[in-house]
């Protein structure tokens, strides 16, 4: 999609994070926003901010793990606008709480994976139609993760591969089909959100005590917080996603210095080899 101007966004997760931070570069280039976010507060705020710069925006609270609420997303963005065009499917929560998978609940195997992968399985399923029904041109913009391309991640890490795979799918029926649609998969390092504090819209749910290892959780949470406070500014990512639809680009890898941690995962399957960790070229060891 070469022309943005005057096109509709669908952004989930769009109040805060990177979410916004597409918003914000979306806006830029004249585009009508769709803000979907289970936080009402964040929402509003974000809608009226980017409303006060002049942008074309309507805000939709919407949980992408409800497919009635997506349904409901993609009734509203065509009553808004009367199309859509670009639909991110960018809410994700954090979880897993420094757990082995095995000791996880599956009320947290639950929580992300309806979050993570299935609000993107519900975008699609709701927008995707719409979409090649209009005979225009489009795009899908799947938010995955680093954690998608290399070994590991727990819970977290289960979703992004799948999110990656799914867009791949996706890709790949288009092509066949020969839609006007085009793909992307964002794969980010660090970037300052606040998804290390994603429990604040868990639903109410019995939680399991963390017993002996709260510790060391809590120890490996201060750690992450620290590297996402250091990451990436979301308006940089949500530059690099713009660019992306442009140029009609699948893989958004926002740390190009990270991709030797995708290579060695690469390596150790062509080769036979057990899975293996290394941090990413000259950065400290994330896994001592």
């Amino acid at each position: 999609m070469k022309q943005l101007d005057g096109r509709v966004a669908v952004i989930t997760g769009g109040a805060s994070g990177i979410g916004r931070g597409m918003a914000d570069a979306f806006a830029a280039e004249g585009m009508k926003l769709v803000l979907a976010d289970v936080e009402r507060p964040a929402l509003d705020e974000a809608v009226a901010e980017l409303a006060a710069g002049g942008a074309d925006v309507t805000g939709v609270e919407c949980d992408v793990a409800k497919p009635g609420s997506v349904d409901r997303l993609a009734q509203k963005t065509l009553e808004a606008y009367g199309a859509a065009h670009v639909l991110c499917n960018n809410a994700g929560v954090a979880g897993g709480g420094g757990r082995a998978t095995w000791e996880a609940g599956l009320d947290e195997w639950d929580w992300v994976m309806g979050v993570n992968l299935m609000g993107v399985v519900h975008g699609i399923r709701s927008f995707v139609p719409i979409l090649l029904e209009q005979g225009d041109e489009g795009h899908i913009v799947n938010t995955a993760s680093m954690a998608g391309l290399i070994s590991g991640g727990g819970i977290y890490g289960v979703t992004k591969h799948a999110v990656v795979a799914l867009s791949e799918s996706l890709f790949n029926e288009f092509s066949m089909r020969e839609a006007k649609l085009g793909v992307s998969v964002l794969c980010p390092g660090w970037v300052r959100t606040r998804i290390i504090e994603s429990e604040r819209n868990r639903p109410e749910a019995p939680r399991e005590d963390p017993g002996e290892r709260a510790a060391e959780a809590e120890m490996m949470r201060k750690v992450v917080a620290g590297l996402i406070e250091g990451g990436l500014d979301p308006v940089v990512v949500g530059g690099m996603v713009r660019d992306a639809i442009r140029e009609q680009r699948f893989y958004v890898l926002t740390h190009p210095g990270w991709k030797n941690m995708i290579q060695n995962r690469m390596e150790n399957i062509l080769a036979d080899r057990n899975p293996e960790r290394v941090p990413p070229a000259g950065e400290p060891n994330w896994f001592d």
